[in-house]
């Protein structure tokens, strides 16, 4: 059986307006756990990009910050971090 992937989407938008639309969006795909912070459960493989693409649409990748953890085995662990503009690996 194939597993899914579950994701916190963080963010940090230095524009109010910018902020808005981004929060908007993501409170329609994914589910607020605080302020800036989304979890996205199970999406596949054509959803997750779209998702990528969506914020990228509503950023200014200069001046905000937007990351996509995975969440490893169910729980609530740091795994590889989506950057929008630079991928990094938390360990």
């Amino acid at each position: 059986m194939k597993r899914t992937k579950n994701y916190l989407i963080c963010y940090d938008i230095s524009d109010e307006k910018r902020l808005a639309k981004v929060a908007k969006y993501l409170e329609k795909v994914a589910f607020r756990i605080q302020y800036s912070i989304y979890y996205l459960q199970s999406p596949n493989a054509q959803e997750f990009l779209e998702i990528q693409e969506e914020l990228k649409l509503r950023i200014n990748e200069k001046e905000d910050d937007v990351k996509i953890y995975t969440i490893k085995n169910n729980g609530f662990y740091a795994g590889i971090a989506i950057n929008l503009n630079d991928p990094f690996i938390i360990t």
